[in-house]
């Protein structure tokens, strides 16, 4: 019963928050955001542990699994757009994998925080299953690195619309790279508003951020630190 009841109220929660959304189009009333802030306050108001929502929520996780590999239809209409810019997004990925790995690093190291917690904080801009690998495997704590890449997630999908208005992203292959590889799939429910380029473009930056960010990881870790 309260698998049912979890997997209703969260959908029920999410249909009526985008239906806000769409109302009050701001980007901090993004859907998958609201939904989260609102389900953690009532988990915590009402006492009701973690483990218990996720009897339910488990089933809500597993279709993480298609909707994933539901991407690859529009990647696949917007084939002949990523070939043509293929140099393009591979060469902003790399440059933004390495911006992040330098600039999280450096700010952790001013701020004088614990070694692990760098450890935590550097797969954040990766899925969180992979995420969650690189850490385990650099020496950092895997479920807290899921909190960082949740964190990044959202940030990104609240602050990318400025990001592309005055960095003036004015192409699909931009702001789909610029949403896609830092703020992963939390960043293509907003990149889907844009049009399907972007989407497309950002799914394939999402899962190339992965596989890139799986070598350099450790790598900087090996080399810095």
């Amino acid at each position: 019963m309260i698998e049912v009841m979890v997997v209703l109220s969260t959908i029920v929660m999410f249909i009526l928050f985008t239906k806000l959304y769409q109302r009050y189009p701001h980007p901090i009333m993004i859907p998958l955001v609201t939904t989260t802030i609102v389900s953690a306050v009532i988990l915590l108001v009402f006492d009701i542990p973690y483990a218990t929502y996720m009897k339910g929520g488990e089933w809500l996780q597993k279709m993480l699994g298609p909707a994933v590999v539901a991407l690859a239809y529009p990647l696949y209409n917007q084939r002949a757009i990523i070939m043509k810019y293929k140099y393009s997004i591979l060469s902003g990925l790399f440059i933004g994998m390495i911006t992040g790995l330098v600039t999280i690093f450096g700010l952790l190291r001013w701020i004088g925080v614990k070694e692990s917690w760098m450890l935590t904080a550097l797969p954040k801009s990766l899925t969180t299953p992979v995420g969650m690998q690189v850490s385990e495997m650099i020496g950092g704590i895997p479920p807290l690195t899921a909190v960082f890449v949740m964190i990044a997630g959202f940030v990104g999908a609240i602050i990318g619309p400025l990001v592309i208005r005055y960095g003036k992203l004015d192409t699909a292959v931009s702001r789909g790279v610029a949403i896609g590889s830092a703020s992963h799939g939390v960043g293509l429910v907003k990149l889907r508003e844009y049009g399907e380029q972007e989407l497309s473009v950002g799914s394939l930056s999402m899962g190339l951020t992965a596989v890139i960010g799986a070598f350099f990881c450790p790598l900087f870790v090996y080399l810095f630190m």
